[in-house]
């Protein structure tokens, strides 16, 4: 631990330049004290670096004596041995000790993030509330005892409270365990059968190592909980471009630290730390370390897969869209109808890569029927629009479900009380459909079972599949006789209206179709 006090001055200088680093985004304003209505950021709204500063000078004119009135302080830690809150809670406890932590005090207190140890700053004025100078004699001597006290007093308390919040997490291996403590701020080793846990350069307490081994037996793993983990690792690997920003995200985010084994700049190792489930994971099981530490920007992913995509379809022809998806599920993308996607990015991929992709799926496809005879590959070539087929071999026999269908087929064939038509059906309700070729050949084709049958290679009546009217017999059709009027009693036929009208133009068809012309004017058949 390190307390560094930092040149004073009049005009609170500090405070403008810690409000440039929460402006670049390198640290954040963390706490507030004893500023009045500055603090009511509710109502007042967030006040500006020049109201923070204007009202520390405003307050240290309580003293007109001291000239360099701003106290500007600077406390770190090694690495991430203390959080931010527990930086914050050490810097009460040291502003109390050195005179500074009097009720009334102003207190800014920020929390930086632009080095690889945690630290705060802290700015306020040498005056204190009743407006006399706070003591500041011997500064730096009585900076260091406060710290030795402070420290004296708490480590060894914190230690045990870490050790037994560090028991209650689930592990497998003495690594796991004492990564689990440098991830809560300390260091540690084994020595005769003894953990040795370490704080600020000094032995805070010992354990015995069958202690701590008692809980690595029976360890339970949430697999679902592991898959998350290992989309959260990936997410934030492509949103980040160095270790640092990764290890600062997973923290702030989902309470998850990440420890390295090795050098800084080449670990070769890594454990995850799941505080939330309170649980210990090997780095290597969830994410290998390459994968994890593989920092690149989405269009150089997406150009190297497009180059391993490449490298495939020159090892293996035939590959399929199948085959290329397996090699790339490790790294989390996959190619779909000529379109490579890679978590939320995607683009097309190259033409000819897409379409030889989509001709091996359809070579595939028809290899799946099996064919046998040279027929048979010449139709689903001709159905998949498949060119090549000098990459499709014959098998030698059928298969068993082929071979199932043609004996099917022999038993409808030869049902002689099938006609055409229910024949036919009986094809169809068997899944098949009849396909017919320029040249008259017949195939049976059930495309969801893959069976593929040369009808005349396997001897069948190809006649029976013809269609043949029934002819029908031709019965002699009588003309329709016209009926003529009853005659009356007399003899006569009645006669008709003479008046005009309709009727009138039927009458000449009434002569010209009746036969028996002499009795019209026979006066024999006339009664007087």
């Amino acid at each position: 631990m390190i307390a560094t006090i930092l040149p004073g001055g009049s005009s609170f200088h500090a405070v403008l330049y810690n409000e440039r680093k929460v402006a670049k985004g390198t640290a954040r304003h963390i706490e507030i004290k004893n500023f009045g209505i500055l603090e009511d950021i509710d109502s007042f709204g967030k006040p500006t670096p020049e109201e923070l500063r204007s009202y520390l000078q405003a307050y240290s004119e309580r003293n007109g004596r001291i000239r360099n009135t701003q106290f500007h302080l600077a406390i770190s830690c090694k690495g991430q041995e203390m959080t931010e809150d527990e930086l914050l809670d050490f810097a009460h406890s040291y502003l109390k000790e050195m005179g500074y932590g009097q009720e009334g005090q102003p207190l800014l207190v920020y929390a930086h993030r632009d080095t690889d140890n945690n630290h705060i700053h802290i700015v306020t004025s040498r005056v204190a509330p009743d407006g006399s100078k706070i003591n500041d004699s011997q500064e730096r001597i009585r900076s260091q005892k406060a710290i030795d006290k402070i420290l004296n007093q708490d480590a060894r308390k914190k230690c045990e409270k870490d050790l037994e919040r560090a028991k209650g997490y689930s592990y497998s291996s003495m690594a796991q365990f004492k990564a689990l403590l440098s991830s809560l701020g300390y260091e540690s080793y084994v020595k005769d059968d003894t953990l040795y846990i370490k704080r600020q350069g000094t032995v805070q307490m010992n354990v015995a190592v069958p202690e701590i081994e008692e809980s690595f037996a029976g360890c339970k793993r949430d697999r679902r909980r592991q898959r998350e983990i290992k989309a959260i690792l990936l997410k934030y690997r492509n949103v980040n471009s160095n270790i640092k920003g990764l290890q600062s995200d997973l923290k702030k985010n989902f309470g998850i630290d990440l420890v390295f084994f090795g050098r800084k700049d080449k670990p070769y190792g890594y454990i995850i730390i799941d505080h939330n489930n309170k649980e210990v994971l090997h780095g290597g099981h969830i994410l290998k370390l390459e994968l994890l530490l593989d920092f690149a920007t989405s269009d150089e992913r997406l150009d190297r897969i497009d180059a391993f995509i490449d490298s495939v379809l020159t090892a293996n022809p035939k590959a399929t869209t199948f085959d290329i998806n397996e090699k790339l599920r490790r790294s989390h993308a996959y190619i779909k109808r000529g379109v490579l996607h890679y978590g939320n990015d995607s683009r097309s991929l190259n033409p000819l890569l897409a379409e030889t992709i989509l001709r091996n799926d359809r070579i595939s496809r028809i290899e799946s029927f099996g064919p046998v005879t040279e027929a048979e590959l010449d139709r689903l070539c001709h159905i998949y629009k498949v060119e090549r087929k000098d990459l499709i071999s014959l098998r030698s026999e059928r298969s068993m479900k082929s071979s199932n269908a043609v004996n099917q087929f022999r038993s409808l064939f030869n049902n002689q009380e099938l006609d055409y038509k229910a024949l036919k059906s009986a094809i169809r309700e068997a899944g098949f459909h009849i396909h017919r070729t320029e040249s008259g050949d017949r195939f049976a084709v059930n495309f969801k079972e893959q069976i593929i049958i040369d009808l005349r290679a396997e001897g069948f009546d190809l006649s029976r599949l013809d269609y043949k009217p029934v002819k029908k017999e031709h019965t002699h059709v009588r003309k329709p006789q016209v009926k003529s009027a009853k005659p009356g009693k007399s003899g006569v036929r009645p006669l008709r209206d003479a008046g005009g009208g309709a009727s009138d133009s039927n009458r000449e068809w009434e002569v010209g179709h009746n036969k028996n012309y002499d009795d019209i004017d026979d006066g024999r058949s006339m009664k007087i």
